[in-house]
């Protein structure tokens, strides 16, 4: 029997579910990545590009969700529950917030590979009809994506990303033939030749044989299609080691970092930069392809609809620039000398910053202005936030950046915020040569416990490490009013429903928030406790003042703080030390 159409599997939360797994898996290999790091350049950053880029994929899908399908006033914050059409709807502009996202965030040469990758692999799926089975339709994705990504590189290389990339898709389409393939089946196929193709990166590439390690864009690559096998099976693969090599869980890494340092064999320069251009075919990129080629090398330029971006090494950075004003208007561009490169990672490992820069600061996103006092208070730097209004990369990075410190300590007090703080932190480091730390605090209690801790005086990993285990101690949880009708743990709720919640979970429904939140406070005091601190809400100090009586009559040996925090949506906040 022929598979349904891909446009009735592809559902929002696959979509959701791959960019958030992507941009996990990225973050916890970017180390690894950046240690593979030998070719083009050595400059140890290959895994950071590829998260950051995933990363602004991933802000740029999330941006175009609907910012309350209940919100944190109601159940399934994040859950979308749409009616078929919105569903598509709300998919497709996923999709192609995935693809722009990554465009437009790309960073350096294997970044902008992945990026025409991702926009080929959802133009392809855009296209797909009815008559197409999904098999073959996700294996032509793959297709498309591994021809884009060599079209995009001025001198294609082989034992690099482009070589895992186009081998995954030999093995998806010959997977897909087969009358029982399932798209499953496919990406399947797909990650287990990629781990393969890895593998043999170094018998097609001498430089990484002589460095003794795999590709660094390959690995990246693998990383993905794990995750979207993950995704769509729940198994976690394996990887392939090299050729002689016994079966290892990840490839061979040098863990000291890049084998080699970068030399003047090469160009200089690093030259980026979006390029808005109605110019087209032979007589527009093209032209600009081989302008940018007769300068230097690592050429590649990926886009369409009028956006491209650019990236190329070159010794001559204004005639790169020229190119790129000949052939349209050149913007948000970024110019690497990767000597100056080299000269902030020897910084940053030696735990100096660039600038001037000293000590260390606390960056803290508050929900409320009575929390924005209280953080500001402590010494942190606030940046605002809560439900409907999380900040931006950009934001956060802004405030890392404005702190004028050596040192930054995170808090995102916020599940959802949590990947964007460490975006921002990754970014940070990359570009400014600063160490900077995510504590991940998903709660606005867990920050306020986790800054009470903090103590500039103690070396940065300690102070680190001691308020991310206090974060994670302190069980938390609150009080809420439920927006639109939904099933939780407890059961189903209807708008207007109290609910009680701990540790993200909506576990009581009632209709007196006093009473709801001495269910909470007695379950989160249940495992034991010294420390109750209860934050109100907009309009919430008499059910603050109620839950205080409460533990004060219950359990008369817990100490108990309470705060105006002016939050929206919760009007408690609660956390158990």
């Amino acid at each position: 029997m022929e598979q349904a159409p891909i446009s009735g599997h592809i559902e929002l939360g696959v979509v959701v579910r791959f960019i958030d797994a992507a941009t996990d898996a990225l973050a916890a290999a970017r180390e690894e990545i950046d240690a593979l790091n030998v070719y083009p350049v050595p400059d140890g950053d290959t895994g950071t590009n590829l998260y950051l880029t995933i990363s602004a994929a991933r802000d740029a899908v999330h941006a175009v969700l609907p910012a309350d399908a209940g919100g944190p006033g109601g159940p399934g914050e994040d859950e979308q529950v749409l009616p078929d059409d919105d569903g598509d709807r709300l998919r497709d502009a996923a999709l192609a917030a995935l693809a722009r996202g990554a465009l437009l965030g790309a960073r350096g040469n294997s970044g902008v590979i992945l990026s025409e990758i991702l926009g080929a692999i959802t133009r392809r799926l855009a296209t797909a009809t009815a008559e197409e089975r999904n098999a073959r339709i996700v294996a032509a994705a793959l297709e498309a994506a591994a021809t884009a990504a060599y079209a995009a590189v001025g001198t294609p290389v082989e034992g690099t990303m482009l070589t895992v990339v186009r081998e995954a898709a030999e093995a998806a389409l010959a997977r897909a033939e087969q009358p029982d393939a399932r798209a499953r089946d496919v990406f399947t196929e797909a990650a287990r030749a990629a781990r393969e193709s890895l593998a043999r990166t170094p018998d097609l590439l001498p430089l990484l044989r002589d460095a003794g390690v795999v590709d660094a864009g390959g690995r990246g690559m693998c990383v993905l299609l794990d995750a979207v096998e993950t995704v769509l099976t729940g198994r976690r693969p394996m990887a392939v080691a090299p050729r002689g090599q016994r079966s290892i869980p990840v490839p061979l890494v040098p863990l000291d970092g890049p084998a080699h340092e970068h030399t003047a064999d090469g160009p200089a320069y690093e030259v980026m930069y979006l390029l808005d251009t109605t110019a087209t075919g032979e007589d527009g990129i093209g032209a600009l392809r081989r302008t940018l080629a007769g300068l230097g090398d690592s050429l590649v330029v990926v886009g369409g609809e009028g956006l491209w971006n650019v990236h190329v090494h070159v010794d001559d950075v204004g005639a790169a620039i020229e190119a790129g004003l000949e052939a349209g208007r050149p913007h948000r561009i970024r110019v690497t000398h990767f000597a100056d490169q080299a000269a902030r990672s020897a910084a940053s490992t030696a735990g100096r910053a660039p600038g001037g820069r000293r000590g260390r600061a606390v960056v803290a996103v508050a929900a409320g202005p009575g929390l924005s006092r209280l953080f500001a208070e402590a010494g942190a730097r606030v940046v605002e936030g809560g439900p409907g209004r999380r900040p931006s990369t950009g934001a956060l990075l802004g405030a890392i950046a404005d702190s004028g410190a050596a040192e930054v300590i995170v808090l995102p007090n916020d599940h959802d915020t949590v990947r964007t703080a460490e975006v921002a932190a990754r970014t940070a480091e990359a570009d400014l040569g600063l160490r900077v730390a995510v504590v991940p605090a998903v709660a606005q209690v867990q920050g306020l416990a986790a800054l009470a801790v903090h103590e500039p005086g103690r070396a940065f990993d300690s102070d680190v490490l001691e308020m991310t285990a206090t974060a994670r101690h302190a069980r938390q949880g609150g009080v809420t009013i439920a927006a639109k009708r939904a099933l939780t743990m407890a059961g189903w709720c209807e708008p207007g429903d109290v609910l009680g919640v701990i540790e993200g979970d909506f576990v009581v429904i009632g209709q007196d928030q006093a009473a709801v939140a001495a269910e909470v406070l007695g379950r989160l005091l249940a495992g034991g406790g010294e420390l109750v601190t209860l934050v109100a809400g907009a309009g919430g100090e008499a059910l603050r003042d109620a839950a205080a009586a409460w533990v004060d009559a219950h359990h008369p040996h817990v100490d108990v703080v309470g705060y105006d925090g002016g939050q929206d949506r919760y009007p408690l906040l609660l956390a158990v030390e």
